[in-house]
C-alpha cells in the first residue's frame, strides 16, 4: 500500500496576494497552531474575522513578506520576513524570522523545513547577512529544526512569555546568511585602567558593496555600448564563456549579463553565449534582456541562472513582474534604466513619462529582490555614476538598490562607497568598460569596496 504522505503535493512560497479561499485557510491553520501553543504571540484562538484583518494588514506592511507552505494547494502554515525599517540604518543588514508556524493536522510532513529553506533563500538573494529570530523555550520541534539548519543561540530571556500561570524564558538565534559576509565586527577599544576617556580611540564598521562585472552580449560577443546605441560598441571578448572564467577568478562573486540583441527583440537572442557563461561561471549570475514572458524566465532559472532581470516589461506589463515574483521568491530583480530621470524601454530605444522612483516603488510592491538602476547619459562614459539619483531611489524604496552605468576610476567607486555609507538601500554596483579597459583592475576594485 503505497505512503499517503507521499502523494502530497507540498509547496512554500512567497505570496504577494492572498484569494479569500487562502485567507480562510491561512486563518484556520494559524488558530490550529496557536491552539497547539506555538507560532505566534497569540495564547487564545482568535476568530476568523479578528485574523482575517490582521493578515490583510500584513499584506499592506512593505516591511513583512508573508511565506506560506501549501499541503495540496491548501495553506497549512506560515511565517513572516521582517526587514528593518528605513530609519534603522544600523542594522540594515539583518532581517527577523516571526510568526513561524504549521498547523498540527500538517506536521511531520516536512513543511517546516520546506518554509525555512524558502525564508532563507529568499532573505540571501535580498542581499541579508544575518537572520535573527526568537521562540519560546518550549517550543521543542521548532528550536531543533532551527538548530538543524544552522541557527546559533545566542542569549535568553529570563521572562520572555506568560502562558497559562506560568513564566516562560525565551530563546534567541542568529544564522549568517552569506558565505562571503561583507560585514566586519569591529570591536571598541578597551578602556584603560586608569579610566582616561582620552585612551578610547574610534571604532567604526565598514559596510562593503557587492561589484557585479558587466558581461553585455552582442552578436554573440561581449561588448560595451556607449550611451546605450547598438551602433557605438566595443568587443571585447568574442568567448562569453572564457570572460566568466576570468571574471570568477579575478574574485568577482556575481556576474551581470545583458542580452543586447534580446533587449531589442523582445526576446533571448544570445541564447548560446548566455549557457556558455552559467556554465563556467563558478558565482551566481542574474540574466536580464528581452525576457518577457513567464516561460523564458522558468526556462533560464532552469537553466542555472541565479537572478532574472525585468527591465522593460516592469513598465508595460507589471502584472508579470508580481507573477514572476510570486513563482520565482527572491529571484526577480527590477532593471531601471533612465534618461535625465525618465522610464527608458526596449533596449533604451524608448523614453517614457514616468519617473524612476515612481517605477520602482511599483516594483517594490510587486515584490523585487532588487532594483538595478542605470542612467543610461553616463553609461559606458566613463564620467562617474548619477550619485543624486542613485541615492534618490535607493532612500525612496526598501528594497536594496544596485547603481550602473558611468564607472570610469577608482574614484568613482570611493564616491560611491561614501554614499552609500549614509544611504544604505545602496547594495552594489555594475561595473563594465572601465574593467575591460584596464582603468580599474579587479583587485583594486574589491579593495575599495571592501
Amino acid at each position: 500500500m503505497p505512503d499517503a504522505k507521499n502523494a502530497d503535493h507540498l509547496t512554500a512560497e512567497r505570496v504577494q496576494s492572498l484569494t479569500e479561499d487562502d485567507l480562510h485557510a491561512l486563518c484556520e491553520a494559524t488558530d490550529a497552531a496557536i491552539l497547539d501553543g506555538g507560532g505566534f504571540g497569540w495564547v487564545r484562538p482568535q476568530g476568523h474575522m479578528a485574523l482575517e484583518r490582521y493578515f490583510r494588514g500584513v499584506m499592506l506592511v512593505p516591511e513583512r513578506s508573508l511565506f506560506v507552505v501549501r499541503q495540496n494547494d491548501t495553506i497549512v502554515g506560515s511565517a513572516q520576513l521582517v526587514r528593518p525599517p528605513r530609519n534603522n540604518e544600523a542594522q540594515a543588514m539583518s532581517a527577523s524570522l516571526m510568526h513561524f508556524n504549521v498547523a498540527p493536522y500538517a506536521r511531520r510532513l516536512g513543511l517546516g523545513r520546506l518554509l525555512l529553506d524558502e525564508i532563507l533563500q529568499c532573505a540571501r538573494a535580498m542581499g541579508y547577512q544575518f537572520l535573527n529570530l526568537d521562540v519560546r523555550e518550549s517550543q521543542d520541534a521548532a528550536i531543533a529544526l532551527f538548530r538543524s539548519t544552522g541557527f546559533e543561540l545566542w542569549g535568553h530571556h529570563p521572562a520572555y512569555a506568560f502562558v497559562d500561570g506560568c513564566v516562560r524564558r525565551g530563546l534567541y538565534f542568529v544564522k549568517r546568511l552569506q558565505d562571503q559576509s561583507r560585514i566586519t565586527h569591529c570591536a571598541a577599544d578597551i578602556r584603560s585602567d586608569t579610566g582616561n576617556p582620552d585612551s578610547m580611540t574610534e571604532s567604526r564598521t565598514s559596510r562593503s558593496l557587492t561589484l557585479y562585472p558587466a558581461i553585455d552580449l552582442k552578436d554573440g560577443a561581449c561588448v560595451r555600448l556607449r550611451r546605450g546605441e547598438m551602433d557605438d560598441a566595443t568587443v571585447y571578448s568574442n568567448d562569453p564563456g572564457a570572460q566568466a572564467r576570468a571574471w570568477c577568478e579575478a574574485g568577482f562573486h556575481r556576474l551581470h549579463v545583458v542580452d543586447l540583441n534580446g533587449a531589442f527583440a523582445g526576446r533571448s537572442a544570445n541564447t548560446d553565449a548566455v549557457r556558455s557563461i552559467v556554465a563556467n561561471a563558478t558565482v551566481p549570475v542574474q540574466l536580464g534582456g528581452g525576457l518577457r514572458d513567464m516561460e523564458g524566465i522558468a526556462a533560464w532559472l532552469e537553466a542555472g541562472v541565479t537572478r532574472i532581470i525585468l527591465g522593460s516589461v516592469a513598465v508595460k506589463n507589471p502584472e508579470l513582474v508580481r507573477e514572476a515574483c510570486r513563482a520565482f521568491p527572491g529571484r526577480i530583480v527590477a532593471g531601471i534604466d533612465a534618461r535625465q530621470g525618465h522610464v527608458a524601454t526596449e533596449g533604451w530605444a524608448e523614453i517614457s513619462d514616468m519617473q524612476a522612483t515612481e517605477l520602482g516603488l511599483r516594483m517594490q510592491d510587486a515584490g523585487v529582490a532588487a532594483i538595478i538602476f542605470t542612467e543610461i547619459t553616463r553609461d559606458g562614459m566613463l564620467e562617474g555614476l548619477d550619485l543624486e539619483q542613485t541615492a534618490q531611489l535607493a532612500e525612496t524604496v526598501s528594497v536594496p538598490v544596485i547603481a550602473s552605468g558611468g564607472v570610469g576610476s577608482l574614484d568613482h567607486l570611493l564616491a560611491l562607497k561614501r554614499i552609500a555609507d549614509t544611504t544604505p538601500g545602496i547594495e552594489g554596483v555594475v561595473v563594465g568598460r572601465a574593467l575591460y579597459d584596464g582603468r580599474i583592475s579587479p583587485v583594486d576594485a574589491l579593495r575599495v569596496l571592501a
